[in-house]
């Protein structure tokens, strides 16, 4: 008599079973079956996939095979090889109905006997919900770990894993890079293709050693873990790992990938191009080069907003740079002052840090709101998740914030040092500088540049503003009695009292000027390397 045609059908959870013990335990199982009960495998079939879901490749390929009559049947290791859910047990059952053997080498069942049927029915079941059950478990375990901010998953390039329940480290040689993928992205001079050859270039590979393409960049680039942030199916959860790149920073690539920021690079690199708008139209003006000369003019036709030569707009430009420039009793002033705020800070920086305590009990507050709403169904899902990436990504800035708030004084104080060396020195170094470098100072230092009928208005970002404007910055008045003395005492106590009045109101608004640039250093996105670029 003639050995029966069967398949052998193995299936494994995972990679790490498929090249180990589970495989082979299985393969040798079925063999001894089949040779007990005279059955000849033809075809082995082995799948790498979890049965719980329904549509495995192999699996579909084997009982289409059957379904055709090539073989008699199909020996399966144990019945939770075959199927951990009922569609698929559905599946064998039709086949069996259809007279196919199904045999199970672990399991002394008749599938073609009402009581050996109703056994395995049994089985299949118990071992869906034992599916049903892990898959719970383990989403438990996975939000357990999202909501105290360790991802949970291989870490992203940029970041190192370091165990699934520590959080993901920078690598020192990938998350630099990284880093700068986003800031070169942020200067609107790439593609995603050109980004993807020039990240190349500098070193940067994937996780399996390969070259970056535009595709894994576009990954990068929309990717808010390098923010703090955790973003999974949908739902947002703040990280606990070191952030490579601020929100802001973040945001603002966001806004040149969906097209918000237009990065049509321009024939011509004009000086003020897209940086100068009408102040009517709010348009950005057209920039012109007619005999010699760069012209500005409104897109609109009948604006009132005259056409307005680049040197002109220069000239203004130097004119506000000039008033970063401190005279010698101001500097004085501000480097005692840096002194002695250097003895108080720790008290000074405790109002800042309520201040943000405060935001942050906020932001928590409407985050508890919203998710009230969404559980008494007054807002739908889709808009929770929206609202409350939102809220999210403002209590990342905030910690980011906080973190800065606690740096050591020593560092913050070299920033401040640091950065009003920089201001001085800002005129010089856009007057030495190419028309890359030009744009970048202008878009650092100002907020608007804008023009109506044929005045030019210049508006500096905080604390430059407060710099050029650091003599309006006190509103101390002194005042004092005079005493009843001789017309010589008191032209010389006037002279005297004018002189201690201008260093008062000089101490006073370099006073002020230091709270300014305290509180924007404290609490910046970016670092001194970046406020230029």
């Amino acid at each position: 008599m003639l050995n029966k045609k069967v398949y052998g059908y193995i299936r494994v959870s995972t990679q790490k079973q498929g090249a180990g013990v589970s495989l082979i335990e299985q393969k040798e199982s079925i063999i001894r079956y089949a040779v007990k009960h005279q059955l000849e495998i033809v075809q082995w079939f082995e799948e790498l996939e979890t049965a719980a879901k329904h549509g495995r490749p192999i699996f579909t390929n084997l009982m289409k095979l059957l379904q055709s009559g090539k073989a008699s049947g199909v020996i399966i290791h144990k019945i939770d090889r075959s199927a951990r859910n009922l569609r698929d047990w559905a599946s064998l059952g039709d086949l069996i109905d259809n007279g196919v053997d199904v045999h199970f080498a672990h399991e002394s069942v008749d599938m073609h006997a009402r009581g050996g049927r109703l056994s395995a029915d049994i089985q299949a079941v118990i071992a869906s919900d034992y599916v049903r059950n892990l898959r719970e478990e383990t989403l438990k375990g996975l939000y357990g770990r999202l909501k105290q901010g360790i991802y949970p998953f291989g870490a992203p390039i940029g970041y190192v894993n370091k165990g699934g329940g520590a959080l993901k480290i920078i690598d020192e040689i990938k998350g630099p890079l990284i880093k700068k993928a986003f800031e070169l992205y942020l200067n609107q001079s790439y593609s995603l293709d050109t980004l993807a050859d020039e990240i190349t270039k500098l070193g940067l590979k994937n996780n399996k050693g390969g070259k970056i393409t535009a595709t894994s960049l576009s990954k990068i680039l929309n990717n808010p873990f390098y923010t703090g942030i955790m973003k999974i199916k949908g739902k947002v959860f703040q990280g606990n790992h070191e952030p490579l790149i601020s929100p802001k920073q973040f945001e603002n690539v966001q806004n040149i990938l969906n097209g918000k920021t237009n990065t049509i690079v321009a024939k011509h690199n004009f000086l003020f191009r897209r940086l100068i708008r009408c102040e009517n139209c709010k348009y950005s003006l057209i920039a012109e080069k007619q005999k010699g000369h760069v012209y500005y003019r409104c897109q609109t036709k009948t604006c009132p907003t005259k056409t307005i030569r680049e040197e002109l707009i220069e000239l203004s430009l130097l004119n506000s740079l000039s008033k970063f420039d401190l005279d010698k009793d101001e500097d004085f002033e501000l480097k005692n002052l840096l002194e002695e705020y250097k003895v108080n800070w720790t008290h000074a920086k405790t109002g800042l840090i309520e201040n943000m305590r405060m935001e942050q009990g906020k932001a928590n507050a409407r985050l508890d709101k919203l998710t009230d709403a969404y559980l008494d169904s007054v807002i739908d899902k889709e808009t929770f998740e929206s609202r409350k990436e939102s809220i999210i990504i403002e209590l990342q800035d905030i910690k980011l914030k906080l973190k800065k708030l606690n740096m050591d004084k020593e560092v913050l104080f070299n920033e401040v040092q640091d950065f009003l060396e920089l201001a001085k020195s800002l005129k010089n170094s856009y007057l030495n500088g190419l028309i890359e470098e030009k744009q970048k100072i202008l878009k650092s230092v100002t907020s608007n540049l804008s023009i109506y009928q044929n005045n030019l208005m210049i508006t500096m970002k905080s604390p430059y503003q407060e710099i050029s404007n650091r003599s309006e910055l006190s509103s101390c008045g002194h005042q004092r009695g005079t005493p009843r003395t001789s017309s010589i005492e008191i032209a010389n106590l006037a002279k005297l009292e004018s002189n201690n009045s201008e260093q008062v109101k000089t101490r006073e608004s370099m006073k002020a000027l230091l709270d300014y640039i305290l509180k924007y250093l404290e609490l910046k996105d970016n670092t001194m390397e970046e406020l230029i670029q």
